[in-house]
């Protein structure tokens, strides 16, 4: 998959940030897809709003790992409003077992230089 190359700056204003190795965008993609279960959205959009500039694929995979996460955020509303009715726990469990399952996946892909799409997610974020 080929990502378009970053346009330069305009006249007058910083240079760009400096490229990012191959090493380090898999290794900060990964930490995008893993960083999920653990403190949520918010790993994800530390690096999507940090490395977005620098690297087309850390910018994919941060991006897909965000949205991804902000799709389960509002499983787990939804899954404490049906708590009540005591179906919610079983959906807040299913929700957690994919979350970590497709962190993995993405993860290993992330770590071979693989874009990863995950196959059930909101495209809020572009």
């Amino acid at each position: 998959m080929s990502y378009p190359p970053q346009p330069p700056p305009p006249g007058g204003y910083a240079a760009a940030p400096a490229p990012v190795s191959p090493s380090d965008a898999r290794t900060m993609s990964l930490l995008a897809h893993i960083g999920g279960p653990i403190v949520g959205f918010v790993a994800p959009l530390v690096i999507f709003l940090i490395y977005k500039d620098r690297d087309g694929f850390v910018r994919y995979n941060s991006l897909e790992a965000l949205n991804f996460q902000i799709f389960l955020t509002i499983g787990y509303v939804v899954s404490m409003v049906l708590m009540v009715v005591g179906v919610g726990f079983l959906v807040f469990f299913a929700l957690w077992v994919l979350s970590i399952v497709f962190a993995i996946q993405g993860a290993v892909a992330a770590n071979k230089g693989q874009p990863y799409r995950y196959p059930v997610s909101l495209r809020l974020v572009s």
